[in-house]
């Protein structure tokens, strides 16, 4: 089975690649569409070009916007730590650049996260919330070794950046290693090799991940990784996860959903720890009938 391109996907679209000024920040940003303000924010190392299945479909009812995090994609890169609170200033940042809230905030793992805690901090921010596979919850045994895992493939392609390491990298996120296209390992690949962006990465997923691991000290991990801390979400949420998610099983996101008042749980089946990209569709009617229903 082909797999479309990200220009394939935004063919028609009226969507521009935009840098905002954000406290100083330059910050890369894919946006399209009109009306209610939906930001989208990918993960650990990820960048904009994730959410490309899914501009197309959301820009009919949204205003989108799919930004690069600070350090990560084409958005600065300062030579800097980067714990929890560095992704969420930049974000809160951002989210008073275009206007001020509330928006509606989708997030993937690391931008999962993020989310969350905007809603927990700043709830007059956050009108919708998703969770795509990620919560600040403890991982079971098997998450644990699997984010290790992630530890290792990551080191691997920020070292000395090859086209081969940074498809190791992704192929974690993926249930099927074919949904990896050769576009999306130059994608990554470019955005990797541009001059320090590798040892920013580095810090990243060592800042993120250790964070997650308890290897970063307990102060770290219990401030972030906060189940009941989750309680205070006020907003609309959905939670969205899969049935082969690696670092959280869909049983322990379950019960960590449970600590969100009224929260949506939702499992798509057939994909890992990229649905938006791995089954569009369906994470795009799932996603848009919360958004314009709740």
């Amino acid at each position: 089975m082909s797999r479309p391109s990200i220009w394939t996907a935004l063919l028609g679209l009226p969507v521009a690649q935009r840098y905002y000024d954000v406290g100083g920040v330059r910050t890369r940003c894919l946006e399209a569409g009109e009306g209610e303000p939906l930001i989208f924010l990918h993960g650990t190392g990820g960048h904009a070009e994730a959410y490309a299945r899914n501009l197309q479909a959301h820009a009919a009812r949204f205003h989108v916007y799919a930004i690069d995090m600070i350090g990560h994609g084409f958005t600065d890169k300062p030579q800097m730590p980067y714990p929890m609170s560095t992704f969420i200033d930049h974000v809160v940042r951002f989210i008073h650049t275009i206007g001020g809230g509330p928006v509606n905030l989708s997030g993937e793992s690391l931008g999962a996260v993020v989310a969350a805690w905007i809603a927990i901090e700043q709830p007059q921010l956050v009108r919708r919330l998703v969770l795509n596979t990620g919560l600040p919850v403890q991982r079971d045994p098997e998450g644990i070794a699997e984010l290790e895992e992630l530890l290792a493939r990551s080191r691997s392609a920020t070292g000395q950046p090859t086209r081969e390491a940074v498809r190791k990298r992704l192929e974690w996120l993926m249930y099927d290693p074919a949904d990896v296209t050769d576009e999306l390992v130059e994608v990554r690949y470019a955005i990797y090799s541009a001059p320090g962006a590798a040892a920013v990465q580095r810090t990243i997923a060592e800042w993120v991940v250790e964070g997650n691991l308890g290897l970063r000290g307990p102060e770290e991990q219990r401030r972030w990784v906060n189940p009941e801390a989750l309680r205070q979400i006020r907003c609309p949420t959905l939670v969205v996860w899969t049935d082969h998610n690696p670092s959280m099983s869909a049983a322990t996101a379950r019960e960590g959903a449970r600590n969100i008042p009224g929260a949506r749980f939702a499992l798509l089946e057939r994909c890992a720890h990229w649905p938006q990209w791995e089954r569009p569709e369906a994470f795009n009617a799932l996603h848009l009938e919360f958004l314009t229903t709740t």
